[in-house]
């Protein structure tokens, strides 16, 4: 390794065009890179979604659902898959563990569907396929003052198609408005009186409304083509259409017997902005576009729509770029601020030429990093460019390690290009054990399971090729500048702002450090006992909770979200009225908080926008707040409890729950499974009471709630001697209440669906049911009263599943951002859900939300983090050729926890799991520090000194700098520490870990670590004295003299004499 250091410095060119190369490539490929708002990872969710019209939940669940999940049991690849049965239609999500190849396990499930033979008559085919990974760009809404909703739809269309046109611009998505659907509403004394049933008019539009090709005619001059074109695609078309033909040649058509028309279908999907209705337009990016040009190019289409129509306005309800450029330019402004500060305290401590060479290896390590970044498709997000601010302060490490030793042998009298080279190649196996030790600590995070796994994948990266590429610029770029830099020039001195500074470290070594360390390896235990008490007291700050924890940290958003339910059957003009209560509500709160807050000066609510949807009783509210930074002091959460107060109970809603939604899940969610559904309800119920009571949780909800009321139908004795059996009754019932599908149309976009049903008129009431005639195959008619009984009853919304198993979930907030969501689930998880299964032992559980995601990462840090570990040993103890010295360093890293706790109570911020994943970057640094001095202290036995003599300069000479890799990574974390922004809030818990916990385990390191090294000698020693009387010198114990001797036996050097060491 020697020689080929020696090569560039020696021959400077090398090196220049080496980082000249790096730098180029890493430019081209940064503006190569795209720009997402999360790391977009491939997709591991499989779906089958199943449509049976007229079917009940119950119904999909037990002729359609069950038959699948029954495949599935035992599929490879598969973690769990969930289910949900509801009215008209069915879903299975596949969830596939990581590592297999979603694609294979996709064919696998298909061909599982595709055994099935018994599905229910009147069942569309199953549609099975992976879920695409979409990033929400840009949406935004279409409206106006009196335009219909059809001209809105229409407009709606054409952008659609528009921005279809534009290149790098693939998804876009409308929502808004039902689906349109021709409806024939027969009226049942017409039927009667041209005895017509609905079968023989489906059969009549079916056979009329076509378009037919007849094969061709071949003449000799051309080639005809034979076509019946009788396809009409609107009502109008439809009415003329002959349903009937009577024995006297007359014909009856069908506007005779029913009414026709175009309309909405009655499932609802309706949106409002401010009140007027809208059509929302929703721009989304694959996994091969990047977001900020989309945004960017819609940004400008909206412009010129808007100029151009004076009725319909499009008025932009969420653009993800505004946050991700907030974020973006947060983290370079903060990555920036970090830089400099790094530079200025190297040019204070380093003489400003050999520090303007050490801090170029951030630039040079980040063009690296963007070449292998791009390669392997990471994009421009705030977790990567976290990375890299992460990363800043430990990228110098290597570099002023290096830097300091090629300083300090210039300083001894060696010439600059020997002191290059020698003082590179002397510290090159430690600096380079440690930049692996810290890539190892980083590799965990390829290896953890779950959401966060794929999240900090990309940061990572970032670190590691920022890390690898520092090693190759500090191991032959940086030599070769120092070399011929003037900062090795004869007479070059330092200036007067270093000499203070150098004076202030001198001083701080000298009288305050050094004294210490006498101290220390003196009075070991009690140094060791001090230390110990210290992290037993940080760990008393998180048992008695002055330190809060939660497992992901709650971060505030910029909208407050309504979801509401009233009871199955509501119509949609009443859930449209009690929406219009909510936004009352909330534009009084607005009032109210802006005028007391801002003095009128600014609105605190920018938007209000209603849904009603999917169902006639099920609906939704998004306040838009203006962001963050703008908005304080007034939080997220105090906008949603003061709407929650104005709102008041609403009695008839069986679901209303306020908030914003969390990456991660709720924070407090608990799946209930079991086969005995009353015991599986009244579990239910218990837990919900349980949950209720807990001041800590809000916004209580299960999904269990109560669907339609039903009317059974059975059949009498006078049915079965007619000879009908229920299969015909209920048929007739479908066909006149629920419809007969009679045709599909493609019209434009749209597939619109033809009808054939009683009109609204005739299916009002009980009594039309009662009332409505059943035919016989002879033609007779009955009252379906006279054939069947008619008992109430009353469904549910929806059955889920989770792996084959019912499955009732119930969610939950926190009331406050202060409460600890770790103690809270400790509480439902410890306490009381034991107590609720202990009543009913048919009900069992499974984990979902937060916890789930928490259990699932921890399982997997339970097995990545001890190899991580093993391996960081590995490289450690083969550095040190020493097992017990590698050991002890190792023991130091429970202490970096004392800066985590106390770094965490000193910013007022939860212990989530983005501190522990901080730690996990800590403890790189931390064995850093540790394995630079240990490589010193060895070094010097070798070189013939006393171990005490060692030890004393080990800490001497890399005082310096271990507490200069120490500021700088500090500094380089302080400004984004600092950053009051909610842009940078969820990536400080994990700069407190690196940050503070560095400080701390610095101090104890340059403390701790000699009094441990005193120990482990002492041990050998005195263990060494029981079998070899004739060990005289503690240094002899140490494996660094042992080797000493090796090579002076095997080599003939003869060996130092050193003074006899004394007891300490």
């Amino acid at each position: 390794m020697k020689g080929f250091i020696a090569y560039f410095v020696k021959y400077p060119v090398a090196a220049n065009l080496l980082m000249f190369g790096i730098l180029i490539l890493g430019v081209i490929s940064l503006g190569q890179m795209k720009a997402t708002f999360f790391p977009e990872s491939p997709s591991r969710i499989i779906n089958v979604q199943l449509i049976y019209p007229g079917a009940s939940p119950e119904e999909v669940e037990e002729g359609i659902i069950n038959k699948i999940e029954e495949g599935l049991k035992g599929l490879t690849g598969v973690e769990r898959y969930t289910s949900v049965s509801s009215e008209n239609s069915g879903r299975i999500t596949v969830e596939v563990l990581k590592g297999y190849d979603t694609d294979l396990i996709l064919q696998d499930v298909k061909n599982e569907v595709d055994r099935i033979s018994s599905f229910p008559v009147g069942m569309e085919p199953p549609v099975i396929y992976k879920q695409e990974q979409l990033g929400r760009a840009i949406t935004f809404a279409l409206s106006g003052d009196n335009v219909s909703l059809e001209a809105l739809k229409a407009a709606a269309r054409q952008v659609e198609d528009d921005l279809l046109a534009i290149e790098g611009l693939s998804k876009v998505e409308l929502s808004g408005f039902p689906d349109e659907e021709i409806e024939i509403a027969f009226r049942e004394a017409d039927l009667q009186t041209y005895q017509l049933t609905f079968q023989e008019a489906a059969d009549a539009v079916r056979r009329t409304n076509v378009d037919i090709t007849g094969g061709t005619v071949k003449g000799t001059e051309e080639e005809l083509l034979l076509r019946a074109r009788n396809k009409e695609y609107y009502a109008d078309g439809l009415r003329d259409i002959i349903v009937k033909t009577t024995p006297a040649g007359g014909v009856v058509r069908l506007s005779q017997v029913a009414t026709v028309r175009d309309r909405w279908s009655d499932q609802p999907n309706r949106a409002y902005l401010d009140g007027s209705p809208s059509v929302s337009v929703s721009v989304q990016n694959t996994l091969d576009e990047d977001m900020l040009y989309i945004t960017d190019r819609v940004k400008e289409y909206l412009e010129v729509f808007n100029a151009e129509n004076a009725n319909i306005r499009a008025s932009v309800i969420s653009d993800a770029s505004i946050t991700l450029r907030q974020r973006i330019d947060t983290l370079i402004q903060n990555g920036w601020q970090g830089f400099l500060i790094v530079c200025v305290l190297l040019a204070v401590f380093l003489h400003w030429r050999l520090a303007f060479w050490v801090a170029l290896s951030i630039p040079i390590s980040f063009a690296g990093m963007f070449i292998i970044a791009n390669f392997l498709g990471i994009t421009l997000n705030v977790i990567s460019l976290f990375g890299m601010i992460l990363v800043i302060g430990i990228l110098v490490d290597d570099g002023i390690v290096i830097g300091e030793n090629i300083f300090s042998y210039h300083e001894k009298g060696v010439p600059r290009v020997k002191a290059a080279i020698d003082g590179t190649n002397n510290v090159l196996s430690a600096v380079f054990a440690a930049v692996l030790t810290t890539i190892i600590a980083f590799s965990s995070f390829f290896f953890l399971d779950g959401s966060l796994g794929d999240f900090f994948l990309e940061m990572a990266i970032v670190v590691i090729f920022s890390l690898a590429f520092s090693l190759v610029e500090g191991a032959v770029i940086l030599p070769t500048h120092v070399a011929h830099s003037k900062a090795l020039a004869a007479g070059a001195e330092p200036n007067w702002i270093q000499r203070r500074f150098d004076a202030l470290m001198n001083l701080m070594r000298d009288r305050m450090y050094v004294p210490v360390l006498d101290w220390t390896v003196r009075h070991k235990f009690v140094t060791l006992a001090c230390c110990l008490a210290l992290l037993f007291l940080s760990f008393g700050l998180v048992q008695g909770g002055f330190v809060k924890t939660t497992f992901f940290p709650i971060i505030e958003g910029d909208d407050v979200a309504i979801t509401l339910q009233l009871p199955a059957g509501t119509p949609e003009s009443k859930t449209k009225e009690v929406l219009d209560r909510i936004v009352l509500a909330a534009e009084k709160v607005n009032r109210r908080m802006s005028d007391e807050t801002y003095n009128g000066e600014k609105e605190l609510v920018e938007r209000i926008q209603t849904t009603v949807g999917p169902t006639a009783y099920q609906g939704s509210i998004n306040v838009a707040l203006i962001p963050g930074e703008e908005r304080e002091p007034i939080t997220q959460r105090e906008v949603t409890n003061a709407i929650r107060a104005a709102v008041g109970p609403v009695d008839e809603a069986e679901v209303l729950s306020f908030g914003g939604g969390s990456f991660f899940g709720k924070p407090v969610s608990v799946s209930l499974v079991g086969s005995n559904i009353d015991e599986l309800e009244a579990a239910t119920a218990d837990l919900k009471a349980e949950l209720e009571q807990m001041t800590e949780l809000t916004d209580v909800v299960d999904n269990n709630q109560e669907g339609l009321r039903e009317m059974n139908i059975s059949l009498k004795e006078k049915a079965r001697y007619l000879g009908l059996d229920l299969q015909d009754i209920v048929g007739q019932v479908r066909s006149a209440f629920f419809g007969t599908e009679a045709q599909r149309l493609q019209r434009g976009e749209d597939e619109v669906r033809v009808w054939l049903r009683y009109g609204e008129d005739s299916r009002r009431s009980i009594y039309d049911l009662q009332n409505m005639r059943i035919r016989l195959p002879d033609g007779s008619e009955y009252p379906l009263s006279e054939i069947a009984d008619l008992e109430p009853q009353r469904g549910v919304i929806a059955i889920n599943h989770v792996n084959g198993k019912r499955e009732v979930k119930i969610d939950a907030d926190v009331s406050d951002n202060s409460v600890s969501v770790t103690d809270v689930n400790g509480k439902v998880q410890g306490v009381i859900l034991p107590a609720v299964l202990d009543r009913y032992p048919g009900v069992s559980t499974v984990t979902d939300g937060q916890v789930r995601n928490q259990q699932k990462t921890a399982a997997s840090a339970a097995i990545v983090v001890p190899v991580v570990l093993a391996l960081m040993f590995f490289v450690v103890a083969l550095t040190f050729r020493s097992v017990l010295q590698a050991l002890i360093l190792f023991l130091l890293i429970p202490f970096g926890f004392i800066g985590v706790i106390w770094g965490h109570w000193l910013m007022d911020k939860p212990i989530s799991l983005f501190s522990a994943l901080g730690v996990i970057a800590l403890v790189g640094v931390i064995v850093n520090d540790g394995l630079v001095f240990i490589a010193t202290y060895n070094d010097n036995i070798r070189n013939g000194m006393t171990m005490m003599d060692a030890l004393r300069d080990a800490g001497y000479s890399r005082f310096r700098p271990i507490l200069l890799t120490t500021v700088t990574t500090f500094a380089g974390l302080a400004p984004l520490l600092l950053n009051k922004s909610r842009q940078a809030q969820f990536l400080i818990p994990m700069a407190i870990s690196v940050a503070f916990g560095l400080l701390a385990t610095t101090l104890i390191l340059l403390v701790l670590l000699p009094a441990l090294v005193v120990l482990l000698n002492r041990f050998r020693y005195y263990l060494a004295r029981l079998t070899n009387s004739s060990i005289e010198e503690y240094r002899e114990v140490e494996p660094a003299y042992k080797q000493l001797n090796f090579e002076n036996e095997n080599y003939g050097s003869p060996a130092r004499e050193t003074p006899q060491e004394i007891e300490l």
